[in-house]
């Protein structure tokens, strides 16, 4: 029954995506908030045996790790320092505004909450990275399952009330205080490269073609293979480290690889990563008990919002002294509290398809920092003020 069970989590999200670019309700969701909201749905009505628990949180382990060097393959580092400043210097605003927020919080609940070091470390990774840190966090630090899931409960909650909040108002609130897009940016990026990053995140169209296939296998194995060394040298160091080491190599090999052509260019890397995290989504929304929102853990709930509104306006804040448009502030707070596969739909919000490299780009910056962020965050508070 868990191998059929576990079959129908990898066979989802095909439906899901198929779903997302057929009906146009479906598409206006998206396929990440599809398999959230479809995860929570199956998780919440009882269909699921409790003998699959165990293999729920092993699964995603698993679809995490494997995802992490996919997505980190078709990074252009080079690329992305000469042409993209402005949503490098802002997404350098992110990042700060979450270290500053998870201080601040995690020195105003320590003496309440034993482990909100831990808290501060998962609410830097994940709001500067999105999903997949946030289980990489939980895995490194060592989060009890009980914690991980309240804050994954509430973060999702929180989360899309955020996305709705960035297109619906965002825009119009933020552009109150922050400069405009440049039109003529506009109309130059718009054209070619920002459509091709747009439905490049979310389009599986030839991903199976035969002469798709062996590169795709090639690109799957090397991400095994990096998970698997990571795994091997993490077992070398102390115990209380394997873990935080492991993550850390896996994030960075997958950097290292994407400096090579022949692995950077690899079709459907990204789009077989993003799969992954598909995966990863349906298996950790459907360990989200809703009845937990009945009797609410008030700290670890504050926590997380204060984290996400927090470091939001904090970030705002930031791009008005720099001078960053409102709508690249908007985009790389997003995939940095919410990670790429966002991106699309408020770009969509935004009626400004140029901002979707820049988005998309910092987002996947974010998958790669993210992961040096929380850990570092979490043990250099634990350091400083045990």
């Amino acid at each position: 029954m868990n191998i059929i069970w576990l079959i129908v989590f990898l066979a989802l999200p095909t439906l899901l995506i198929i779903g997302a670019k057929r009906v146009r309700a479906l598409r206006a969701l998206g396929p990440v908030l599809l398999c959230y909201l479809t995860g929570m749905l199956i998780g919440n009505v009882g269909i699921v045996p409790e003998g699959f628990r165990a293999w729920q949180s092993t699964a995603s382990d698993v679809t995490v790790a494997l995802a992490l060097p996919l997505l980190l393959f078709s990074l252009r580092v080079r690329e992305w320092f000469r042409i993209a400043g402005e949503a490098l210097l802002s997404m350098l605003g992110a990042i700060l505004s979450i270290a500053i927020v998870s201080l601040a919080l995690f020195l105003a609940f320590r003496g309440i909450y034993p482990d909100a070091w831990k808290l501060a470390g998962m609410s830097a990774a994940v709001y500067t990275g999105g999903t997949p840190n946030i289980a990489a966090i939980k895995s490194a630090l060592d989060v009890p399952n009980a914690t991980y899931i309240l804050f994954n409960t509430y973060d999702t909650v929180i989360s899309l009330v955020y996305i709705f909040f960035m297109v619906s108002v965002g825009q119009r609130l933020f552009g109150s205080y922050l400069r405009p897009f440049d039109k003529k940016e506009r109309e130059l990026v718009a054209g070619g490269a920002s459509g091709d990053a747009g439905e490049g995140i979310e389009s599986y169209s030839g991903i199976l073609k035969p002469e798709s296939l062996p590169g795709l296998a090639a690109g799957v194995g090397i991400s095994l293979a990096i998970v698997g060394l990571s795994l091997l040298l993490g077992s070398l160091v102390p115990a209380s480290m394997s873990t935080a080491t492991t993550i850390l190599l896996i994030t960075s090999l997958g950097i290292a690889a994407s400096f090579v052509p022949a692995i950077r260019d690899i079709k459907h890397t990204f789009q077989a990563g993003m799969y992954s995290i598909y995966v990863f989504c349906l298996l950790v929304a459907s360990m989200t008990d809703l009845r937990r929102l009945v009797n609410v853990d008030w700290a670890v709930l504050a926590f997380v919002f204060i984290a996400i509104v927090g470091s939001m306006f904090l970030h705002s804040l930031f791009c008005r002294v720099f001078k960053i448009d409102a709508d690249t502030f908007i985009i790389t707070s997003v995939s940095a509290i919410c990670s790429p596969p966002f991106v699309p739909v408020v770009a969509n919000g935004l009626k400004n398809r140029a901002v979707l490299i820049s988005g998309i780009t910092t987002g996947i910056v974010g998958y790669a920092i993210g992961n040096y962020l929380g850990i570092g965050v979490a043990y250099l508070f634990r350091a400083l003020w045990p």
